[in-house]
């Protein structure tokens, strides 16, 4: 057969193994850094000094404020609702259906103390977090992280619930995270 033309060897498309002889990258592949507004002489360097801090949250806006409001009504219903769960799983009822083989089987009964004084806890907190008490924050994240990690383990009983449970602790945990007190001195002074 004969060889295609097309694809003889090229004298002009030779590559130099030492790279000296080796025509420029295409434009948009180049090696540099790229300076630009903003940029220093390398990409991640600013002209205008270091970025620093991110702004603290205004402490009376409505988006702050009214983030702490919710979280703490979500808790506080959240902790009803679960110790109503902890109540029913207690009862014995057929509320809940045997799951079989689960790597983190625990007898309903347990679940349902779980759940109970779980949701007691996180309903305290909420209530205490809507009347401004400064301890409630801290424990609001922590409460809330217990009750995130016992429906993620309680997915396999009722998936949908535990799914929308994480998601709201998810939030609270956000909530509370992200607000700064105005005045943290007075927060840690009991009233």
């Amino acid at each position: 057969m004969a060889e295609d033309p097309s694809r003889a060897a090229d004298s002009s498309r030779a590559v130099d193994p030492s790279g000296a002889g080796a025509p420029p990258p295409p434009a948009g592949f180049a090696q540099e850094p790229r300076t630009g507004p903003g940029q220093g002489d390398t990409p991640w360097q600013r002209v205008d000094g270091p970025a620093g801090h991110a702004p603290a949250p205004d402490p009376d806006s409505p988006w702050v404020t009214g983030g702490v409001l919710f979280a703490g009504i979500l808790m506080l219903c959240q902790g009803v609702v679960a110790a109503l769960e902890g109540v029913a799983a207690l009862a014995d009822g057929d509320v809940y259906g045997d799951v079989g083989e689960y790597l983190y089987r625990i007898s309903l009964t347990g679940w349902g103390w779980i759940h109970l004084v779980l949701g007691v806890c996180v309903a305290v907190t909420g209530a205490a977090l809507l009347k401004g008490a400064g301890w409630a924050r801290v424990a609001g994240i922590l409460f809330a992280s217990l009750s995130l990690f016992a429906h993620f383990l309680f997915l396999p009983y009722a998936p949908l619930w535990s799914v929308i449970v994480v998601a709201l602790d998810l939030f609270v945990i956000w909530a509370l995270a992200a607000y700064r007190d105005p005045d943290p001195v007075s927060a840690t002074v009991p009233r």
